[in-house]
């Protein structure tokens, strides 16, 4: 797939967001599809096991909690497609447990599975949720050095940045948001949400059709969040923040409060975009996962500035360009942080003087700053010596 047949945003097209609705420090825009089509469907498929270790290649696995799969089942020609579980066949003993290998070790179970998406029928895949993008987020420059430096350790050489972890909270952990999910009205011909937790953007869940998001509505509390949007949960007030009601004295007639009603809900569209505008119609870094007949499977992240708020992701984009899958996670600081550093030294060619001069710091300020980060153990003991001599001598 060429660079220029990916997206280069995350775009609503095809898509409005209706009028939020609001508990607590959390709020919820529904997003409503103008356009239904049948030719792409997407459910689920349950695990019950404590955790999952899919393995990437023979020398990397990811292991995570993993609590279900989407299915995406989709047809070349626009036909309606079959959700997969509507259909009627003969179940063999081979099928029941096709999808990796459970484990009961006494104390917990696993699966262990082979692969981030699988190919199960001509136009069926299997994909894990998140767990796509959080993977393709720990393997950013995971193969660590590729250049001997002096200053790098025998293991950072031999292993890179094994292993490499994140912490996330499940959405139950964040106050209010199962209330939410459970008191919230679902529109006609809603496919998603935009999840906000003290208006701060948590994440953005959309899927193709109305039935597949009433399917999945609830799966937003088993989705992964920052750590930082737990304390927002904790601390947030509700915002009464809404654009200005309808006008009753420009009401005469019904043609009047259709006008009226059109301009209100028109405002709450262009509010919640501005509210997700570090999201929505922002530049991404984007990666082909899987062709999919008129779709596109993608994960992306959006472009790394300290300052402001990152997202990764995945999403399923029809060749129009028509958004029809898309889920999002909230890069906390210290995880935008360390992609950052990540990211300038492995464009300065592991240099760390190079990548220094670049961050307009110096040498044993970087260090530090890579230490502080988790990145510690690339680094020969000497260097950290070092670097804690001139802390003291010079403390800045």
């Amino acid at each position: 797939m060429k660079p220029e047949d990916l997206q280069q945003t995350i775009s609503l097209k095809g898509l409005t967001l209706a009028p939020s609705q609001v508990l607590g420090g959390v709020r919820l825009a529904p997003v409503i599809r103008k356009q239904v089509r049948e030719d792409l469907r997407l459910t689920r498929r349950p695990y019950h096991e404590d955790v999952a270790a899919v393995q990437l290649d023979q020398k990397t696995a990811y292991y995570s909690y993993i609590p279900h799969a989407f299915i995406a089942d989709w047809s070349n020609d626009g036909s309606p497609a079959v959700a997969y579980g509507t259909q009627l066949r003969r179940l063999q003993k081979r099928q029941k447990n096709s999808d990796g290998r459970v484990h009961d070790l006494g104390f917990m179970t696993a699966r262990v599975m082979k692969k981030m998406r699988k190919r199960e029928d001509r136009k069926r895949l299997r994909f894990l949720p998140m767990d796509l993008s959080l993977e393709g987020f720990l393997s950013l420059h995971f193969g660590g050095p590729d250049v001997i430096w002096e200053e790098y350790s025998r293991a950072a050489i031999r292993d890179g940045l094994s292993p490499r972890c994140e912490m996330s909270v499940p959405g139950r952990w964040i106050k209010g948001l199962e209330d939410a999910l459970r008191v919230f009205e679902i529109h006609e011909n809603q496919v998603g949400s935009l999840v906000f937790v003290g208006d701060a953007l948590a994440s953005a869940f959309i899927v193709p059709h109305p039935d597949d998001y009433r399917d999945l509505h609830e799966t937003l509390l088993t989705d992964d969040y920052g750590e930082l949007l737990y304390f927002y949960g904790l601390y947030a007030q509700e915002n009464r923040l809404h654009p200005a009601d309808i006008n009753a004295k420009r009401v005469a007639s019904l043609e009047d409060l259709r006008r009226e009603v059109k301009r209100v809900r028109g405002d709450w569209s262009t509010l919640h975009t501005l509210m997700s505008d570090n999201l929505l119609d922002c530049p991404v870094h984007n990666e082909m996962v899987y062709k999919m007949g008129p779709f596109q499977l993608q994960r992306f992240m959006t472009e790394l500035n300290p300052k402001a708020e990152n997202h990764i992701g995945e999403a399923i984009v029809r060749k129009n360009g028509t958004l029809e899958y898309l889920k999002s996670y909230r890069l906390s600081a210290a995880q935008c942080r360390r992609a950052y550093l990540l990211m300038q030294l492995a464009d300065s060619n592991w240099s760390v003087e190079a990548c220094a001069e670049k961050l307009s710091c110096t040498t044993h300020e970087l260090i530090y700053r890579l230490e502080k980060a988790g990145f510690g153990h690339l680094f020969h003991q000497h260097v950290h010596d070092k670097v804690q001599s001139m802390l003291r001598n010079d403390p800045w």
